[in-house]
């Protein structure tokens, strides 16, 4: 009855939430590491955010809006663009996507069929995969080394490339590792990519939340054309409103062919939220994500230096996004989905085994620092019971 692709869809990260949520109704307090959403473990949307969404609702903007994007917000992006990464864009290389989500699909969509493949980071961000398997392609991943921060093996990237390959992905600051790679690898990661004519996507996120060393987005290190990811869930506290973008930087004649692509399905679904993207564009420049950049890395700090303080685990701190990875170096668990099923059974804390972000992440786990220091104690606590 059912298409086969969807046989095929899994999401790591919210995999276990059905067993975590039936302990809970058993009685069971779980404490969820899992999920990146900083408005849930306790961080607030600014009053200012939320009364420019009051504001932009009440002033009349609950109609469409505009397929490719609200006027006011992409001409927005352009300037933080330009003022924060060094990025030139026109307001017509700027697509607003319902989150980066919606983005990995038009993506997808545009590029991927069953005769080409995805180059993506290893261990990587589980809906690139996702969506390249749904568009019946093929996820071929490019090792990140651990023992060089997490950052890309230039020579297993070579060696991964083939005539099939559509893109190459570049997710800096990284998810689910945290690492923040030099300008000097991603300028040799864009060198490989014209080299071989691939298309380069670059996700940045989390580009706000840099705690060690610095960011530098790949399209202000070349004049070779990226299409690149962003969005506002992370640093201004707003998940659930579902804002993201897409943009075309130094764009050619075979981006503007991609580029009206994804047009193409951006019209078919109408538009995004139209009040969420109002609201936005009054608030992207408050500096909020100062704060929120301020207090998690107190908290990132505490806890990568307790995880490293367990016997049986070790990782490799992390200097952006709010994610750690440490490895399970125990040799008591054969793999890492049972590590994580059996500490959510025995302790209540949900983490989300490294294997669903790849081969790259097996023996591995990824946890949020996002809770307050009171709550990573627990967690904490119950780790060094746990392995113990």
């Amino acid at each position: 009855m059912l298409a086969e692709r969807v046989n095929h869809i899994e999401y790591a990260i919210r995999e276990l939430v059905g067993p975590a949520k039936k302990m809970e109704e058993s009685g069971k307090k779980v404490i969820y590491m899992n999920i990146g959403d900083p408005v849930k473990a306790g961080f607030k949307t600014s009053e200012k955010s939320i009364s420019a969404l009051f504001n932009a609702a009440k002033d009349g903007f609950n109609y469409y809006g505009d397929s490719e994007g609200e006027l006011i917000l992409r001409k927005a992006i352009v300037e933080r663009e330009k003022n924060k990464n060094k990025v030139e864009l026109k307001k017509e290389d700027v697509i607003i996507t319902a989150g980066i989500s919606e983005g990995i699909i038009f993506l997808s969509g545009a590029l991927i069929d069953g005769k080409s493949e995805a180059l993506l980071p290893g261990p990587c961000y589980p809906p690139y995969s996702q969506y390249t398997n749904f568009f019946g392609g093929k996820p071929v991943f490019y090792k990140c080394d651990e023992e060089n921060n997490w950052e890309p093996d230039l020579t297993d990237l070579r060696k991964k490339i083939s005539k099939k390959t559509k893109y190459m992905l570049i997710i800096n600051p990284n998810n689910p590792t945290g690492a923040v790679y030099s300008a000097k690898t991603v300028k040799k990661m864009i060198d490989i990519a014209a080299e071989h004519k691939l298309i380069v996507v670059s996700d940045e996120i989390y580009d706000s939340l840099v705690y060690d060393g610095e960011f530098k987005s790949t399209a202000s290190l070349t004049n070779y054309p990226v299409l690149g990811l962003n969005g506002f869930s992370k640093s201004y506290l707003v998940p659930g409103w579902r804002v993201g973008c897409l943009y075309f930087a130094n764009a050619d004649e075979r981006m503007n062919i991609l580029k009206e692509a994804i047009l193409k399905q951006a019209r078919i679904r109408l538009c995004p939220n139209t009040v969420a993207q109002h609201a936005i564009a009054s608030v992207i420049d408050s500096g909020e994500d100062k704060k929120l950049r301020k207090e998690l890395k107190k908290r990132r700090d505490y806890f990568c230096n307790e995880i490293n303080n367990v016997n049986g685990l070790e990782c490799v701190v992390p200097k952006g996004a709010f994610y750690v990875f440490p490895k399970i170096i125990s040799k008591k668990w054969k793999d890492d989905k049972l590590f994580v099923i059996d500490f959510l059974k025995k302790e209540g804390v949900l983490f989300v085994n490294g294997r669903g972000f790849d081969k790259y992440g097996e023996m591995h786990f990824r946890s949020t620092f996002l809770p307050p220091i009171e709550t990573l104690e627990k967690v904490i606590k119950k780790l060094k019971r746990f392995m113990k």
